[in-house]
């Protein structure tokens, strides 16, 4: 995993944490949303999206994408660096 990949893995899990659902494991796999995966509610995805933007400078869901994995959170920042370079 490479800096940004660990760094988000890492905001997902302590979220999680706060909400007392640490039995939770975080993969790039793993589905935000549902009960299949990691059962975000409209209020941790808001509060998701506040701690990527503070600390990333950007969130995927401010930019009008609705990702549904933590793969897909991942990737909106290698497009952003990509697009940057």
């Amino acid at each position: 995993m490479n800096e940004v990949e660990t760094r988000i893995v890492a905001i997902v899990t302590e979220l999680l944490e706060r909400s007392d659902r640490e039995d939770l494991t975080v993969t790039l796999e793993s589905r935000l949303h549902g009960d299949d995966g990691l059962g975000l509610d409209s209020l941790q995805t808001a509060e998701l999206s506040a701690i990527l933007e503070d600390e990333l400078g950007t969130d995927p869901f401010g930019a009008g994408l609705l990702p549904e994995t933590v793969g897909e959170v991942v990737a909106f920042y290698a497009d952003q660096a990509a697009a940057s370079a």
